[in-house]
């Protein structure tokens, strides 16, 4: 007979759930005198994945960061990196691009790229040939010794964003890089951000570009007057919002569809290929249904779920938790 051993089996889970994980953030409590910054705040952060940190102004994203950076330190709560609990050897580990830019203005670039990293373990030699790589890549060889000050914001982010990622960090940390960027630019950053997911970098992504989040986040956590409001993958919250509305399309005019289909009509207008509908199915029924009902009547052109987008979840998660 074959024992089970369900203590063995727990440990054994607990040791692969840790190899997957690279952020484990635990009851966080973070309070600046009258004002809680974050309230008991748990997230789990994958390993190799884009996690977006969201939240409107004064949710406490940047208290979370700042603690994870050990700029500053919880209350209570704990978070491990890697399965081993933070502290300052990691630092070297870890990429920070704030929301406010410190590169030194009188300083040239390519000096200061070079100091910040060595700051963060590299040797002069190595900090220097790994510079002149990104400066390559981001097209601003010509930079290495103006200084920050000539550049322009979108350009001074730039060597924000080289600065960031040198030392080749584990976890990177990007507190809305795209602003000041041109599409071309944002583009061009984005790209770099999914090669370094690709080549094994976990990243977490704060913005309030929704449509950013959509493009590049595996999953997200968000937060709403120092609280944890909504956290998963974003494939699954999209999902967990679907409300059974679709667009139809159909060629010619308006029909009179009446009200005893399987569908209530929420609003319909002429298109220039003939008539849409937005719809939503009744309880009971399905897409089938609406099909077998509206082809008699109608050539059906398209038909397709209306799924919220995560601009959407995130103004109506907000307003109802507010």
């Amino acid at each position: 007979m074959v024992h089970f051993n369900l203590s063995s089996f727990l440990s054994y889970f607990t040791v692969i759930n840790k190899a997957f994980v690279m952020i484990s953030i635990r009851n966080i409590v973070k309070q600046y005198a009258s004002h809680k910054a974050l309230s008991d705040v748990s997230i789990e952060i994958e390993k190799g994945k884009v996690f977006g940190l969201l939240g409107p102004n004064g949710a406490g994203k940047t208290s979370l960061i700042r603690i994870i950076n050990q700029i500053t330190g919880p209350d209570s709560g704990e978070i491990l990196f890697d399965g081993q609990k933070l502290n300052q050897l990691h630092i070297n580990n870890i990429g920070y691009l704030p929301e406010e830019r410190g590169l030194y203005k009188k300083m040239e670039i390519g000096e200061q790229i070079i100091y910040l990293a060595q700051l963060k373990g590299l040797t002069a030699q190595e900090a220097k040939h790994r510079a002149r790589k990104w400066f390559v890549k981001l097209g601003i060889e010509s930079w290495w010794t103006k200084k920050i000050e000539e550049l322009s914001k979108g350009m001074q982010q730039k060597a924000q964003f080289v600065a960031t990622v040198i030392h080749e960090p584990q976890l990177i940390i990007l507190d809305e890089p795209f602003t000041g960027f041109d599409p071309v630019n944002a583009e061009v950053i984005k790209n770099e951000i999914l090669e370094l997911n690709r080549n094994g970098a976990t990243i977490i992504f704060s913005t309030h570009r929704m449509e950013s989040v959509e493009e590049l986040c595996d999953s997200i956590a968000l937060l709403n007057l120092s609280h944890k409001i909504l956290d998963g993958k974003v494939k699954d919250i999209r999902n967990q919002y679907r409300t059974g509305t679709y667009i139809l399309e159909y060629e010619g005019g308006k029909l009179d569809l009446g009200n005893q289909g399987p569908f209530t009509i929420i609003d319909e207008k002429l298109i220039t290929e003939g008539s849409q509908i937005r719809l939503k199915i009744n309880p009971g029924s399905k897409v089938n249904d609406v099909l077998r009902y509206v082809l008699p009547l109608a050539n059906i052109t398209r038909i397709e779920e209306v799924i919220p987008s995560m601009n959407e979840i995130f103004i109506e998660t907000v307003s109802r938790k507010s």
